[in-house]
């Protein structure tokens, strides 16, 4: 398996949705909420409406939301990434990284994304289910959690901050 070396998403450098590559490790010391994101998922205005709140509340406490958008479900995220950063950025407010669009199954899904879904598999499987998957990780790079895509953002702000004051 490709992430075998890996041992934290620390360890793994992606594109923005600018084409420019990023370092995970520049995350280093943050608690991350990593989310397969879409813009015409029934999920949609829920999930992007809460985590713009959540990510308001404690971006200045160490926390960071990483959004991957994802058309693997239903052709729900057909957009550019262009237009899928105008969209987020100007109907949700989203002040959060959006990253280039991704796979996150199948022999195409991006390496952070195996590494994901071989740290915390979900309750059917590895394989992630639908758009607004969830995890989330500790300061030190390790997947601590796995949410459902109806799990809205602001259940878990108790795990967040849980991470945000452990040493």
């Amino acid at each position: 398996m490709a992430t075998a070396s890996k041992t934290s998403v620390h360890d793994f450098t992606v594109e923005d949705a600018r084409g420019n590559d990023v370092d995970l490790s520049i995350y280093k010391g943050k608690v991350l909420l990593i989310v397969n994101v879409a813009s015409q998922c029934g999920l949609t205005n829920s999930n992007y409406t809460e985590l713009a709140q959540l990510y308001a509340k404690y971006k200045d406490q160490g926390f960071e939301i990483l959004a991957f958008p994802c058309n693997q479900f239903g052709s729900q995220e057909p957009g550019t990434n262009e237009e899928i950063v105008q969209f987020a950025c100007t109907r949700f407010k989203a002040e959060y990284p959006i990253f280039n669009k991704v796979d996150v199954n199948g022999k195409n899904a991006t390496p952070l994304y195996k590494y994901l879904k071989s740290s915390k598999g979900g309750i059917f499987g590895d394989g992630i289910k639908w758009n607004f998957s969830k995890f989330l990780v500790n300061k030190d790079g390790k997947v601590v959690d796995r949410y459902a895509p109806t799990t809205s953002p602001l259940s878990i702000e108790k795990d967040v901050k849980k991470l945000l004051v452990a040493a």
